[in-house]
């Protein structure tokens, strides 16, 4: 491999630029440094130029060495920056860092732009460039590599391609994409590259991280165990979620997925989770009013809204979810919880397949290319529940993907259910039928079940999902028949009860004293001889009732998390005792 290097090198002519011809002595230094360095092969061309005020550049393919006098200030500057840290008496730091200073001989990896377009730009020049690395134009446009080929380099702008033309240099930074991190954000609202976009001023950062990172290990993990409460009576109580779990939201457009992503944010309040919202193409005025809804609720003070509009550049659609991810990976690594919404993966596979077609990669199923399933599954791996030695902190993620027509099967879909750890799907004929939350109980499902649920509300399900299943099926089968037994007319009005306690509205996630208060009444069949229509008054004004005159039962629950026969036989006694004044009164 070097010889090859070598032998491409020798062919090449070694360029000397200086403001005063060099003596001999000089020049045999410059060449004893090129043999060094490069081999014995190599032609060396002085130029005296006044385009540079003292020193010297030196250029060999894309290596250049810049001993000027800016060059030397640029080396300077890097060199205080890097070891001179805060403090209150900095001249004495400036002074010995001055002193330590020495000049290296660094070589600048320096490429030229061939094409540029629709956020992409080739590059020859950086042989040795890597994927993931960040480049700098002289425009002042960052971008990161995302094709290597064997003469260029394909790069993805993160800011306008206005001001770069054929020709602008392009430099190597050696480090990969990353975004700044920390408690700061909390609160914020930011792009993909943990810029503000609030208007409230700029973030003192604590870190800075890679946007992509290595999925923990299975040695660094440990099992799901601890419940993440959505406050989604439908999801609690037949869909857990439990801390660290990868819980796919899917559904057709305008079904309520957001709703839920949303609800089960402004739900973690009091609970010490933090939590990322990532929104990925969608309008800047749906991302506004989410966050003027989060703000208004109190949410916002333990969330970060990290935000790739539709009028966003696609490369910064495509680095958003990544960037979320370290900056909830920086509180994961703390020991804390983390919830991170991913709103939606569709739009994003959408983004990644214009760049790839912009790159000129080969298109595969409807018209995606081969990689976007490593695209989406080395973004949720990184979602765990740590193990003690490494902190014990959560990430749990909840992507969103948008489907046509109610199609699962298709690429992306299925691409994402293979990769998580169960799905709540949303369906539109339940959703346009009143039905809010839409969750459809035959398609959705959590792979990790009771293990991420409390024993209250494992009790308190019982066999709820059995009964819906079963008047689901009942309901199909007697929709074309008038006569019906008794039997069958009450197992169809225990199950219409049971879908209007299922029905929640927007922004008002239940906690759990009340979510398990609800499922022992309905599962002792005490909505039956409720009128349908009034079963939603029961419902809020029996959960009134509890708390205003039985506050004893909402402590037990919020501290034990536990039902015992004793509390349960209490809950129903008092239920039935309200169910007899609601009735009186109705009448």
């Amino acid at each position: 491999m070097a010889e090859k290097q070598n032998s491409n090198i020798g062919e090449r002519t070694a360029l000397l630029e200086c403001a005063a011809a060099p003596s001999d002595e000089q020049i045999k230094g410059f060449t004893r440094f090129l043999e060094t360095r490069y081999g014995s092969s190599f032609t060396l061309k002085i130029n005296v130029t006044d385009r540079i005020d003292s020193g010297f550049i030196l250029t060999i393919g894309c290596d250049v060495y810049d001993w000027s006098g800016a060059g030397r200030l640029a080396q300077l500057k890097s060199y205080l920056h890097n070891n001179i840290g805060a403090g209150d008496d900095v001249i004495p730091l400036m002074r010995k860092a001055i002193n330590d200073f020495r000049l290296m001989a660094k070589a600048q990896q320096i490429g030229h732009v061939i094409t540029v377009g629709d956020g992409i730009a080739t590059l020859s020049g950086l042989s040795r460039a890597e994927y993931g690395e960040v480049i700098i134009f002289d425009s002042g446009v960052s971008g990161m590599v995302q094709e290597l080929r064997h003469d260029t380099v394909g790069c993805i702008l993160f800011g306008s391609d206005s001001g770069m033309t054929e020709g602008t240099r392009a430099v190597r930074t050696c480090r990969r994409a990353g975004v700044p991190v920390g408690r700061n954000f909390l609160g914020r609202v930011v792009n993909a590259l943990g810029e503000p976009i609030d208007g409230l001023g700029e973030i003192e950062c604590d870190d800075y991280y890679p946007i992509e990172s290595p999925a923990p290990s299975i040695i660094d993990r440990q099992p799901v165990c601890e419940p993440l409460d959505t406050g989604i009576l439908a999801i609690d109580s037949m869909f857990p979620i439990g801390r660290g779990q990868r819980e796919l939201i899917i559904g057709d457009r305008q079904t309520g997925k957001t709703a839920i992503a949303v609800d089960t944010i402004i739900n973690q309040q009091g609970k010490n989770v933090i939590c990322i919202y990532v929104a990925i193409g969608q309008k800047a005025s749906s991302v506004a009013q989410l966050t003027d809804n989060l703000r208004r609720r109190g949410a916002m003070d333990y969330t970060i809204v990290v935000s790739a509009t539709a009028g966003m550049p696609d490369p910064l659609q495509y680095i958003a979810p990544y960037s979320g991810c370290a900056m909830a990976e920086f509180f994961m690594h703390q020991g804390h919880d983390v919830l991170i919404v991913y709103d939606d993966l569709s739009k994003h596979a959408i983004a990644y397949r214009a760049l790839s077609l912009l790159l000129e990669r080969s298109p595969g199923r409807e018209a995606y290319p081969g990689d976007v399933f490593y695209l989406h599954s080395r973004l949720l791996e990184r979602s765990a529940h740590l193990s003690e030695e490494r902190g014990g902190g959560s990430l749990t993620a909840l992507p969103i993907v948008e489907t046509q027509a109610g199609d699962v099967s298709a690429y992306i879909p299925t691409n994402i259910i293979s990769i998580t750890d169960g799905q709540i799907f949303l369906e539109s004929d339940l959703f346009f039928s009143g039905q809010r939350p839409a969750v459809n109980i035959g398609l959705s499902v959590s792979r990790v079940g009771g293990a991420a649920q409390t024993r209250a509300m494992k009790r308190a399900a019982g066999t709820l999902r059995l009964d819906l299943a079963q008047y689901r099926e009942m309901e199909v089968f007697t929709q074309f028949s008038s006569d019906l037994d008794e039997t069958t007319k009450n197992m169809l009005t225990y199950g219409q009860g049971l879908l209007y306690l299922l029905r929640q509205s927007q922004y008002q996630p239940l906690s759990l004293p009340d979510e398990v208060i609800l499922l022992v009444c309905a599962g002792s069949r005490m909505l039956t001889g409720i009128p349908i229509r009034k079963i939603r008054s029961f419902l809020d004004g029996l959960i009134k009732f509890f708390h205003d005159e039985h506050e004893d039962i909402i402590t037990y629950l919020t501290a034990k998390r536990e039902l015992d026969p004793e509390t349960r036989d209490k809950i129903i006694s008092l239920a039935q005792e309200y169910k007899d004044t609601f009735a009186a009164s109705s009448e």
